[in-house]
């Protein structure tokens, strides 16, 4: 049992510095602003076998443990000191990136539809950008797009599924190696430096190009625009499920 019971206490450690890891290449590497999620707690609803639960006050949450809540959302950060503090003193909170601004937004949609969708854009030859999975759900990370922009290319569609969803200014996005109530948060297409041919480890460090005065400035993972992934996106959500009023992340 001791045994048993240390395995799981390194398990954990290991987790928590990955997460610490992670947060820290978003924000000091790539400039992504961070903040810690609110996290999961033991479910003791009634008729449910104690699973995994948001931690937040609301006994109904769409999103277990897949949102910010103390600190808010305004708090997200690039602050590498604030970052180390979050993470050192939780360090199973889940990776929340503040989408949007000068951060990457993105749009997600069904994990089924998800499959089907980097399969059609693969066949068209689109370069991608990070995906990040979930059991649930699948997000495709893209160049930041303005509100009035984003309104105008969905204006121009005859119809979009009310199973994809958009991450813009003043949302967020859980990024991996998260762990929600909806399960395990990974990587399925991994960042990739702006020059790299082929995609890199997630938890490799990303190359560091100079400014002309010598100082050193973040490659940030490559990004494609949201114009060039909506189609298939459209098409790949049509008549998928998980489509409802909740988000289920």
């Amino acid at each position: 049992m001791r045994e048993i019971l240390g395995r799981r206490r390194r398990l954990r450690r290991k987790e928590g510095t990955a997460r610490l890891d992670a947060a820290l290449t978003c924000a000091t590497v790539w400039q992504w602003p961070v903040v810690p999620g609110v996290g999961t707690a033991q479910a003791n609803l009634p008729g449910e076998s104690g699973g995994l639960g948001c931690a937040c006050p609301e006994p109904d949450c769409a999103v277990p443990g897949a949102h910010p809540l103390e600190p808010g959302l305004l708090a997200a950060t690039t602050d590498e000191r604030m970052v180390r503090w979050w993470w050192s003193n939780r360090p199973a909170a889940p990776v929340m990136l503040a989408t949007g601004g000068r951060a990457p937004c993105a749009v997600s949609l069904p994990a089924v539809a998800g499959a089907r969708a980097l399969s059609a854009l693969d066949v068209l030859g689109m370069r991608l950008g990070p995906v990040v999975a979930t059991p649930t759900r699948w997000s495709l990370l893209v160049a930041p797009y303005t509100l009035e922009r984003l309104g105008e290319l969905l204006y121009a569609k005859d119809w979009v599924p009310s199973s994809l969803r958009f991450h813009g200014e003043g949302g967020y996005l859980v990024l991996p190696p998260s762990r929600t109530g909806a399960g395990q948060v990974r990587w399925e297409r991994p960042p990739a430096s702006p020059r790299a041919s082929s995609t890199a480890s997630p938890a490799a460090p990303v190359s560091r190009g100079r400014t002309k005065g010598g100082a050193p400035v973040a490659a940030a993972p490559w990004l494609p625009d949201v114009e060039g992934v909506l189609d298939a996106l459209v098409e790949a959500s049509t008549g998928a499920p998980g489509g409802g009023s909740r988000l289920a992340y």
